[in-house]
């Protein structure tokens, strides 16, 4: 059992908030996320925040088995056991507790999830719908050659900056997950597109405080959302006629893929894509095997 210290007397969901906020550098959504996922524990505990601090393994254990009970993906239970571990974490780091509910804790299994990858003609079919003559289009356009070309999450292609662009380096500057920032090559068709893009985007009266932003919404006269890049995607997959799911991730997942058939190292394509760990990127890795054994199956003289 993991009991409360003399070490620390604070509240312990304050202080992680802080921790996650301040040393961690979280986005606020991230935060909340954690913190949610905190909160749906403690509500199966009955306890409130002082149930928390003297948890045992076996209502660990009896929280994760609560999940399943009620449908919740093998997915989505290893990253509450996520949260629940690095809440743990903290609180033995800080002085909550002496020890540690979650180290014998197991996750679910979960098998590799490989998700659906563009190929290049699917990727310049999607491009060449977009409506030219749109006053739109041209930022379309533009938006999505830098998502394919550098490999971009959603969020790291709205927060985008004019001030982040070194055009003439074919350089941009990306601020990630923790306002971590890293350089990423930018290919010639993405510069191409996004100079053609500046001359909309001149004439557009953007409001103040956003003027630094590349991607600047044509009605809102400010930055595009998350929500609006989604939207558009699904859009022009239709009129592309791509049968695939696809998201702005898929670009994201595209681009590595097409990094590793081209024969990239993992080593690289984890500082492009900015994965803290190198087991991130491996599962480009395990794409690359599979379209290997179904090309092996499809035509190998053995198999035919």
């Amino acid at each position: 059992m993991a009991q409360k210290t003399a070490l620390n007397t604070k509240s312990p969901l304050m202080s992680y908030r802080i921790y996650l906020k301040l040393e961690k550098s979280l986005q606020p959504n991230t935060v909340e996320a954690y913190l949610s996922d905190i909160e749906k524990f403690s509500a199966y505990l009955e306890g409130g925040a002082d149930a928390l601090l003297s948890v045992t393994l076996d209502e660990l254990r009896g929280f994760v088995a609560s999940l399943s009970d009620v449908g919740i993906h093998a997915r989505s239970q290893a990253r509450i056991l996520s949260s629940l571990r690095s809440f743990y974490g903290f609180l033995k780091l800080d002085g909550f507790i002496s020890e540690d509910p979650t180290e014998l804790l197991k996750s679910p299994k979960i098998g590799v999830h490989l998700p659906d990858v563009l190929t290049v003609q699917e990727i310049d079919d999607i491009i060449n719908a977009i409506d030219l003559s749109k006053k739109e289009g041209q930022r379309n356009r533009a938006m999505i050659e830098v998502l394919y070309s550098c490999g971009l999450r959603v969020s790291e292609l709205c927060s985008l900056r004019m001030s982040d662009l070194y055009l003439a380096e074919q350089f941009i500057r990306v601020t990630g997950k923790g306002d971590k920032q890293r350089l990423v090559p930018i290919s010639g068709r993405a510069i191409a597109e996004l100079e053609a893009y500046f001359c909309d985007r001149n004439r557009i009266e953007i409001k103040p405080g956003y003027e630094d932003f590349v991607f600047i919404s044509e009605r809102l006269k400010k930055p595009l959302s998350r929500i609006m890049v989604f939207h558009f995607i699904k859009q022009l997959v239709v009129v592309a006629g791509v049968k695939k799911c696809v998201s702005p991730h898929t670009f994201r997942h595209s681009f590595a893929t097409h990094l590793l058939e081209g024969g990239a190292n993992l080593r690289v394509i984890q500082a492009m894509l900015g994965h803290e760990s190198i087991a991130t990127t491996e599962i480009y890795a395990h794409i690359d095997r599979t379209r290997l054994r179904e090309e092996i199956i499809e035509h190998h003289p053995r198999n035919r």
